[in-house]
């Protein structure tokens, strides 16, 4: 009897920031192995081998649901994105590649340069035992809001710092 095959599961989030621009956050997402001090499920975050900012940079991730080992697989200063896949986990996330992207909104600020921007958290995977697209699409979504939120009130505060703001 064949093997039945469920479906991938595709989906997006985005979330928008107003006070920042694509060369201000990029950096953020750049250093691949800083989850830690992005999303509050995630404790610990580090790197197991490979080069930062390279492709084949593999990082350690410990957190609320378990842990994780996830690959860098591409990244793209210029156009601010990067992609990678989970290797090995204990939650069930089998055959999962995410792409992020930062992308300039069309409004311009004063100075004639993007004010604000957006980014892009998009996956495929399997789909998770116990679990439903919704749920997963919207835990990504949540975190994709907090990280972009902690990522402003960094640039806040270093703003302030430098009396910039």
């Amino acid at each position: 009897m064949a093997e039945e095959t469920q479906p991938k599961w595709k989906g997006k989030a985005m979330a928008v920031l107003k006070r920042s621009t694509p060369d201000q956050i990029w950096p953020f997402l750049e250093e691949f192995c800083n989850l830690d001090r992005l999303l509050p499920d995630i404790h610990t975050c580090y790197k197991v081998e490979g080069s930062p900012g390279q492709p084949g940079l593999v990082r350690h991730c410990i957190g609320k649901f378990g842990w994780v080992n996830e690959k860098l697989l591409t990244i793209d200063p210029t156009n601010w994105s990067l992609s990678y896949q989970v290797l090995e986990n204990n939650f069930g996330l089998n055959n999962y590649v995410a792409t992020l992207k930062v992308l300039p909104t069309a409004k311009l600020g004063d100075d004639g340069k993007p004010a604000g921007c957006e980014i892009e958290w998009s996956f495929i995977t399997d789909p998770v035992q116990g679990m439903k697209l919704e749920d997963f699409v919207s835990y990504i979504d949540n975190s994709l809001q907090f990280m972009a939120n902690k990522m402003e009130d960094a640039l806040n505060a270093q703003m302030q710092r430098f009396g910039m703001s």
